[in-house]
């Protein structure tokens, strides 16, 4: 008995134990549930319908399925209740990891048998733009399922539809190919969105198409009435409803994205009523007008971002309203062009994170009260026109910003020194009017732009020690002196410097070490002497040296074959002599070489072939002493761009097999020793669109699949077949007074010299291109007569010679020249009496007026010259005459009435001379004319009705001048007056 009252409480104990456990079978599971055999199955048919280059799913082999990465089971039940199968490389979707990690193949149906899944997660994985799987949308337990970044293709499924628990659906569907966006991904069909209303808050469905949605794609989302974000990145929509319909409910949104669609209207109304709303994303779209002030009594806003579209006006008002909102925003983005400036009230926004206001035309003086943002971290006002300098604001942000860029305004004076900025990773005041020496500030900053000021002074020699971390330094287009401190050989993190258009003087730096991680450097334009210091060669990842256009003097450094990753050399516009090393060519990554402008000499080194790396880009040898022959290696680099071999020495011939060089963009080869006949095959480069083969001593025809029509390219050469030749605006000095004999223009049609400086008289070799048709010597600063040679260019149809310093009478051997048309002979110094010229040219009709001399001349100008005497009544003889300009001269005498005669007259110009008496009525007779001015003479009397111009400006400086268009009235008999004068 008392043995068993020792044992009863043991045994009592063990009872209740034993009964618990035969109502609670699964609690041994309860911390590691084990999978159920049919659902196991269901997922390695799964897993069979699926590509795994990387062996993501290498674990799904396992008896238990609960433990297979990815997997999920629900602990009591041990029902599979989730997969997550997203991308584990997501972030890196634009390299080899992120594809090596991506699952591919289909989504097979099987997963059709876990009626208990409620998490489906496929994001950042490849299905090869497959489409959504219709039978997604009957695993009605799904409460999560994301899809994004997946390439899938087609219609979004409706059976979505079914899915009436779920809570979160993501489709964004942004692909990458080949670094360029592509839309595959579309949904026509919104209805489905209906049966989610009471469960769905959050829908992404970026960069799926909703073109085909209609015009009510709006109102399918608003009723969605449990919504707390909706992201309608880039969905091509193509309209904005201003309102939306009474039954819409979205009350609860939190976050709405409409970026990047295709909006152009106004701000909506319905947004003022998203009372719930915290973030608003509508940058991108083309919304338009001001932003509505009311847009920033939203209460509980914080992120909003309306740059990119067109709005405009000023944004006073709306700053206002939302900086008296709390002072609760953390992000406020409105590039635009908006105008006007920041109101102070700004400064109540304590809470702002990040400021943009970039890309606007707002003006004025950035407020004092920015310095109350004390959570600032990102201000951007740059491309706007901010004005005055920098205040205090600028020194109380330091303690707390990240990045500060001011690009582009008109900021001046001097900045602040010894400022500390703790937190800044990048600033940039480039392009603003600052001045003064170099900020001395103390920042971690990686990136420093302060190009295109006025900065002066030298570089702090411990500039390594106040900005330790600078990896980007753009100084470009100041006017910094002294050296080139070597303590930039400090900043072991420097990538890119670029120093160009300064002053800076000496040596460049010697310091460069092993550990240099420099791979771009610029200090062209500067006055930097010496040589090339070899220490760069330590700078093993350099990609691009630019230092033309210095004082740089020596032989080209043999240790630059080194560079391996050389891809950009620019040495041009120094004084670097000797030949070209041959151990250049060793360069293999050799993109682009510039070494034009120097004393280099002897021949185009043979291995220039072996630059097959160069095959994008360009070789400029040009404005050297380089002579022989272009190496036929050269032809290996059959991608070449630009060939520039121009103002050398360089003879022998064009290579008759240049068409190798198949993808040649440019080639110049002029002012060199070329000899020979133009190839045939440079015709055959159809992607040649700039050619210069001038001034060399070519000969032979041109080939005539040559497409260039500009004749200047082949100037100075022997060529037998030139037809036209243009040299405008060339700079030339002189114009040879003779030719050689083996000059050979007899086919030139066309030659055009104007607006170069020749100061000399015409020279007589013009008169023996009996060929030409047209000649321009305008503003050639031509002297002296017009000499008779002109007589014997019987087929010239075209004579400008204005705008020089011609004097004397103009000679009548001009009339010899049956087929001219065009004769310019304005702004001269001729004289004389023009009747004198005109009946001069009627003597070669005999007794005959008809001057036929000119019968086919069209335009005749004679303005701004010093023409005196009366006006010939015989030019109404002239027929042909288009053009009549005679201003500026001296003449006098009635204009005769024979005027009306010329029938096709269009410009009759008489300003400015003398010419008194009435207006002849037969001018009223010619219908051609539209362009009359007989301005500033002696006219009198009324002026004929029958006269169509109603400008009275026409007639201006005539005193006696009276009638319709001007405003003085003409007395009784006025017209009888003039006439009985006469």
């Amino acid at each position: 008995m008392d043995l068993m009252l020792k044992l009863r409480p043991s045994f009592f104990f063990s009872f209740l134990i034993f009964i618990f456990l035969l109502q609670k079978p699964n609690l041994g599971s309860a911390s590691s549930p084990k999978c159920i055999s049919t659902e196991r199955q269901a997922l390695l048919t799964f897993k069979q319908s699926l590509t795994d280059p990387s062996g993501r799913l290498s674990s799904w082999s396992t008896p238990d399925c609960c433990k297979w990465r990815g997997v999920r089971c629900d602990r009591r039940t041990s029902y599979v209740i989730k997969i997550d199968l997203r991308n584990p490389n997501q972030t890196l979707r634009r390299n080899g990891e992120f594809r090596n990690g991506s699952l591919g193949g289909k989504i097979h149906p099987s997963l059709t048998r876990l009626k208990f899944l409620s998490y489906l997660d496929m994001s950042s994985n490849d299905f090869n733009f497959t489409e959504i799987p219709e039978f997604l949308g009957h695993i009605v337990s799904l409460r999560y399922l994301n899809l994004s970044f997946s390439s899938f293709s087609g219609e979004v499924p409706a059976s979505f539809g079914n899915l009436s628990k779920l809570e979160s659906l993501d489709l964004y569907a942004q692909t990458f190919s080949d670094d360029v966006f592509t839309m595959n991904l579309r949904a026509s069909n919104l209805g489905w969105l209906s049966s989610l209303s009471s469960s769905l808050t959050y829908l992404n469905m970026g960069f799926v198409s909703l073109s085909g949605a209609g015009e009510t794609w709006l109102q399918d989302f608003s009723r969605l009435s449990k919504l707390k974000e909706l992201h309608l990145f880039n969905c091509e929509l193509r309209s904005l409803p201003l309102s939306l319909p009474s039954s819409a409910n979205l009350k609860l949104l939190e976050v709405l994205d409409l970026s990047r669609n295709y909006f152009y209207s106004p701000t909506p109304n319905w947004l003022f009523d998203l009372t719930s709303l915290r973030k608003l994303f509508l940058q991108s779209n083309e919304l338009s007008g001001e932003i509505p002030a009311v847009l920033g009594d939203l209460p509980r806003l914080k992120y909003l971002d309306l740059s990119e579209n067109s709005f405009q006006g000023q944004i006073h008002r709306f700053l206002e309203a939302l900086s008296r909102n709390q002072g609760n925003s953390s992000l406020l983005s409105l590039s635009n062009s908006f105008t006007g400036s920041i109101p102070s009230s700004v400064g109540n926004m304590v809470s702002l994170k990040k400021l943009d206001l970039s890309f606007n035309a707002m003006n004025g003086k950035i407020p004092e009260s920015l310095g109350k943002l004390e959570e600032l971290e990102d201000l951007n006002l740059m491309e706007n026109k901010w004005e005055g300098v920098l205040l205090n604001w600028f020194s109380r942000i330091a303690s707390g910003v990240t990045e500060l860029n001011l690009e582009n305004n008109r900021i001046k004076g001097t900045l602040p020194q010894n400022l500390v900025f703790p937190n800044l990773a990048a600033f940039d005041l480039s392009s603003n009017n600052f001045q003064g020496p170099f900020p001395r500030w103390t920042t971690y900053a990686t990136q420093l732009h302060l190009y295109q000021n006025n900065f002066s002074g030298s570089l702090p020699a411990d500039i390594h020690v106040l900005m330790p971390r600078l990896k980007n330094i753009k100084l470009f287009h100041n006017s910094f002196t002294g050296e080139i401190p070597s303590s930039l050989c400090e900043l072991t993190g420097l990538e890119t410097l670029n120093l160009r258009n300064n002053r800076f003087s000496g040596s460049f730096p010697k310091c460069w070490r092993p550990s240099s991680e420099l791979y771009e450097i610029d200090a062209s334009e500067n006055s930097i002497s010496g040589q090339i210091p070899e220490s760069l060669c330590n700078c093993s990842g350099i990609t691009h040296i630019h230092l033309g256009g210095n004082k740089l003097t020596g032989k080209l450094p043999s240790w630059l074959s080194k560079l391996s990753s050389l891809s950009m050399l620019r040495l041009q516009s120094n004084s670097f002599d000797g030949q070209i090393p041959e151990d250049l060519c060793r360069a293999p990554s050799l993109h682009i070489l510039d070494l034009s402008e120097n004393k280099l000499y002897g021949p185009v080194p043979k291995c220039m072939g072996n630059l097959t790396a160069i095959i994008r880009d360009s070789i400029n040898l040009s404005g050297n002493n380089i002579n022989g022959e272009i190496p036929v290696e050269i032809l290996d680099l059959t991608y070449l761009r630009i060939l520039n071999l121009s103002r050398n020495s360089v003879a022998g011939s064009i290579p008759g097999n240049i068409s190798k060089l198949g993808h040649l963009e440019m080639l110049d080869l002029s002012s060199n020793k070329f000899s020979g006949a133009i190839p045939q095959s440079l015709g055959a480069i159809s992607s040649l669109h700039t050619l210069n083969l001038s001034f060399n001593k070519l000969e032979g025809s041109i080939p005539k699949n040559l497409k260039f029509k500009d004749p200047s390219i082949y100037a100075g050469n022997e060529l037998s077949k030139l037809k036209e030749l243009h040299l405008f605006n060339c700079e030339l000095k002189n114009l040879p007074l003779s030719l050689t004999s083996s000059a050979n223009l007899k086919l030139l049609e066309v030659l055009d010299l104007s607006q170069n400086s020749f100061s000399s008289p015409t020279p007589s070799w013009l008169f023996d291109l009996t060929s030409l048709r047209k000649l321009t010597l305008q503003w050639v600063d031509l002297r002296g007569s017009v000499p008779s040679g002109f007589k014997k260019l019987k087929l010239l149809g075209t004579l400008d010679l204005s705008y020089n310093a011609l004097s004397g009478e103009i000679p009548a051997v001009l009339g010899d020249i049956p087929q001219l048309k065009y004769l310019d002979l304005s702004r001269n110094s001729f004289e004389g009496q023009i009747h004198m010229f005109l009946d001069a040219l009627s003597k070669n009709n005999g007794n005959s007026l008809v001057y036929l001399a000119l019968r086919n001349l069209q335009i005749l100008d004679l303005s701004l010259n010093s023409f005196t005497g009366s006006f010939p009544s015989s030019v109404g003889n002239m027929a042909s005459l288009k053009k009549l300009a005679l201003p500026l001269n001296s003449m006098n005498g009635k204009i005769p009435e024979s005027l009306g005669k010329l029938g096709r007259l269009e410009t009759l110009d008489l300003s400015s001379n003398r010419f008194s008496g009435a207006i002849p009525q037969s001018l009223a007779a010619i219908s051609s004319l539209h362009t009359l001015d007989l301005s500033y003479n002696k006219l009198e009397g009324r002026i004929p009705k029958n006269l169509k111009f109603k400008d009275p400006s026409i007639y201006n400086g005539n005193e006696l001048l009276c009638g319709k268009p001007l405003s003085k009235k003409c007395p009784r008999k006025q017209q009888n007056v003039v006439a009985n004068r006469a």
